[in-house]
């Protein structure tokens, strides 16, 4: 069939100029943002448009056609007003140049099945850092010559099998590769570019990963990145939540002290509804006996003397002698935590959805919100969704100080 004019001019991006020659082997890489597959959904529906395209979208793994690019191409075809585009559940087709997108996850192929896709002249694959050695092996050899496969892709580790593909193949002529981020995208969105600037800000390894493109670092297994260490005052209205955690021979029993609200003018105002959680006391130490606990306790705050025995205290419950020692040596006001499936995960979250501001003098603190992690695994360096036991007393503190703040959050929302 003779093919269509081209009836549609589409605006690209500099950085993706070079991907407009239809090379064998074309890779996009790079951070959130960047329009990697606005670019390739333009181009292939421009393709379809100007010439005969029989193109598979495929990835990794797709369970059901929600996991596809299908939407992203009815919106570019809606977008530009274009008419001849057949869509049904599973493909889209452009009569007047009889052309063909499918949607395929690459892993429920077999060497079989993969012949359907021989005939095929374009392939591109979305999240081309999840394919595995074996759908690439599949897949290459099935686009036979004169076709094109469009890589588009996020960064995850130097060993992933499209990284290698394409560094082992720079500088071959059939190879063609641009990294794009966010900076590149004259269109970049208002409001991902407030998303870049709080990561920014609070995350740096986050914002290397995953606005600039950068490999994941082993620093992602640290579980706390929304904290900074700075000198506050404490407002004399603080609402303040204690927390305490027991230790003895090795373990450390620590106490700490935070309070919530915002940040006006470098200020600390308590609020309830805040999104600032503000450490400004702690206490640690190693081998204190169950008789000096109470006095320890007392010096939380030299400046007012005994506080900790006057406000709502919530501790470790699985220790239930030494909260009952407390309270018959003056902390009437302290409680156990509530413990349960979960609970752990469940804190740590909650604690995550703030920004947290740690007072410099809270050094054992600081510490642990910089070591806290999740464990990794020591073969594959995977990142595991298992909480390291270690490193987190002063955060269980953290956690049992917010527990009732938590929980009735949580009611909050049910009822609602």
């Amino acid at each position: 069939m003779k093919p269509a004019p081209r009836t549609l001019r589409v605006e690209t991006p500099r950085v993706f100029l070079p991907l407009l020659e239809k090379k064998r082997f074309r890779g996009a890489s790079g951070g959130r943002g960047s329009g990697k597959s606005h670019f390739a959904g333009e181009d292939l529906i421009l393709d379809c448009v100007e010439t005969h395209v029989r193109c598979a979208c495929v990835r990794e793994i797709q369970n059901s056609i929600k996991d596809s690019v299908k939407q992203l191409l009815e919106d570019k075809i809606e977008k530009h007003g274009l008419r001849g585009f057949t869509i049904t559940e599973r493909e889209i087709v452009y009569r007047p140049t009889d052309s063909l997108i499918i949607f395929r996850g690459l892993q429920n192929h077999t060497a079989s099945s993969i012949k359907s896709l021989e005939g095929f002249n374009r392939m591109w694959a979305e999240e081309a850092q999840t394919l595995s050695q074996r759908s690439l092996d599949l897949a290459v050899p099935t686009f036979r010559s004169g076709s094109s496969l469009l890589f588009t892709w996020n960064p995850y580790k130097k060993t992933d099998p499209v990284d290698r593909l394409f560094h082992e193949n720079k500088g071959d002529p059939d190879f063609v590769w641009v990294e794009a981020n966010y900076y590149d995208n004259p269109w970049f969105p208002e409001e991902l570019r407030r998303d870049m600037e709080r990561d920014k800000r609070r995350d740096p390894d986050k914002y290397a990963h995953t606005w600039l493109g950068r490999y994941m670092s082993a620093s992602e297994a640290r579980v706390f990145k929304n904290y900074t260490v700075q000198e506050f005052e404490t407002p004399n209205n603080a609402r303040f939540h204690l927390g305490a955690d027991w230790g003895f021979s090795v373990d450390p029993t620590t106490l700490v002290r935070c309070f919530i609200g915002f940040l006006r003018g470098g200020m600390p105002v308590p609020d309830p509804k805040g999104d600032k959680l503000f450490v400004d006391r702690e206490l640690h130490k190693v081998g204190l006996e169950i008789d000096n606990t109470p006095a320890f306790f007392d010096t939380l705050d030299p400046a007012r003397p005994k506080m900790a025995r006057e406000w709502p205290m919530c501790a470790d419950s699985a220790r239930p002698e030494t909260i009952s020692y407390m309270k018959r040596h003056g902390y009437g006001r302290i409680k156990p935590s509530i413990k349960g499936q979960g609970s752990v995960k469940d804190g740590i979250e909650f604690l995550k959805n703030f920004d947290i501001i740690v007072h410099p003098r809270c050094v054992h603190t600081v510490d642990e919100l910089a070591s806290y992690s999740w464990k990794t695994d020591p073969k594959t360096g995977e990142i595991l969704p298992v909480l390291e036991d270690k490193k987190n007393h002063v955060i269980d503190a953290l956690r049992y100080a917010l527990e009732s703040t938590r929980r009735g959050s949580y009611t909050l929302a049910n009822i609602s």
